[in-house]
């Protein structure tokens, strides 16, 4: 604890005085650095871990946590594996799928896209994420589909048009293969948020989707979601051992490795590049203090001839840098706040004024920019900032602490 005398010195030396504005200046040099390095810190993580959070959200939101994939494409008596799985401790729901990749075509231009057969229970999952029309109207035989929103974008489709979906594979026949082409009415424009899913899929009741691959009552998947995404490997692993030699059990880790794993990289890169910031601002604090101790040597001798303690002076030196680093930190995270807070306006404006675009949604997969700000990791950006003030101040505070006030005041 400060005494009143310890404090008022501390809070004087905190304002230089009129003939110390350089002093002040690289003090408020300081007091900047250790703001932008905190602010700089808080953002890039927050928008990592939205990055990969909203990417985990939008894929697991489509494709669950795990997949039944049956060997050879086509699950026979999927009822019964559909029936386990939902007695398994920690499975949360099962649904069967069919997923496919096809043509689709309408007035003339053809596009790939990736056929997803689901329940009608599933598909009314999708109807917070319609732009246009209505999810309810998809059902079994009513001959309509939902598309993503690039897709009609990109074929100039709208609600109520009609589409042809092409399936290459169709039935045999004494002069080969027919290809076959089924009409179907759009009913709803969907966005999921993930620009590949956005612009490949169409959605399509199950029975339909058996019906147009001519897989009779077989599925090609059945989608798992669990109660802990982070342990669906041992969840699901009673599950997997009696499909041995039936089906595989690939989840999202799998199915994703390469992308979360490269993001997980980058994440503990950056933040380790980015704690250099921090040192910088500490090297200021540093330097700003040596100046300060320069300039108070006749007061620091004044001081201990009055009767002030080393430890008075030591107490003194470091509030006064910590305090700088703390007022720098706490700025750091209110610049933050408002960086996240207007992080889409900033984007918008950056690509005007360059004439690029900042935020590609072909490249980021994701349409926005994702913001996650974890508490604890804050709180790890604020305790490394304050401790690199701290350590900062030692040096000179010793050096105050360990003036000669009689060298001092020989020659005044």
């Amino acid at each position: 604890m400060l005494s009143p005398f310890e404090w008022m010195i501390a809070k004087r030396y905190l304002w230089p005085g009129k003939g110390e504005a350089f002093i002040a200046l690289v003090a408020g040099i300081s007091v900047g650095v250790v703001a932008l390095s905190v602010a700089l810190l808080v953002v890039v993580m927050s928008v990592m871990n939205g990055f990969r959070g909203e990417l985990l959200d939008k894929i697991t939101g489509l494709n669950g946590h795990a997949v039944v994939q049956a060997y050879g494409g086509r699950l026979e008596n999927w009822q019964s594996v559909l029936a386990n799985l939902e007695k398994t401790e920690g499975v949360v729901e099962a649904s069967p799928i069919i997923e496919k990749p096809l043509l689709v075509s309408f007035n003339g231009n053809v596009e790939a896209i990736f056929l997803r057969g689901q329940s009608d229970k599933d598909i009314a999952g999708l109807g917070e994420k319609v732009l246009l029309g209505d999810i309810r109207t998809l059902g079994r035989g009513s001959g309509k589909v939902a598309i993503g929103s690039r897709l009609a974008q990109n074929l100039g489709i709208r609600v109520g048009d009609t589409i042809t979906i092409i399936n290459p594979a169709g039935r045999s026949t004494p002069f080969g293969t027919t290809i076959r082409q089924v009409p179907y009415e759009v009913g709803a424009i969907f966005e999921v948020g993930i620009f590949t899913f956005d612009e490949k899929f169409v959605m399509l009741p199950l029975a339909d989707a058996q019906q147009l691959l001519l897989m009779g009552d077989s599925v090609a998947q059945i989608e798992v979601t669990v109660t802990d995404p982070d342990r669906v490997g041992e969840i699901l692993a009673p599950v997997a051992e009696r499909l041995t030699g039936r089906a595989v059990i690939a989840d999202w880790k799998t199915m994703n490795s390469a992308l979360f794993e490269a993001l997980q990289v980058e994440r503990v890169a950056m933040f380790f590049a980015l704690s250099f910031m921090v040192l910088v601002a500490a090297f200021n604090i540093l330097s700003s203090l040596v100046m300060l101790v320069r300039a108070k040597t006749r007061d620091i001798a004044i001081m201990r001839t009055m009767g002030a303690t080393r430890r008075s002076l030591l107490k003194i030196f470091v509030t006064t840098g910590t305090t700088v680093g703390a007022i720098g930190t706490m700025a750091g995270l209110l610049l933050g706040a408002v960086v996240l807070f207007f992080r889409e306006p900033i984007v918008d404006f950056i690509a005007f004024a360059t004439g690029q675009e900042i935020w590609d949604p072909q490249v980021r997969f994701l349409s926005t920019l994702p913001s996650r700000t974890d508490p604890w990791e804050v709180f790890g950006i604020v305790m490394l900032a304050l401790t690199m003030s701290f350590l900062a101040t030692l040096y000179p505070a010793f050096k105050a602490a360990n003036t000669d006030p009689v060298q001092v005041l020989r020659y005044e």
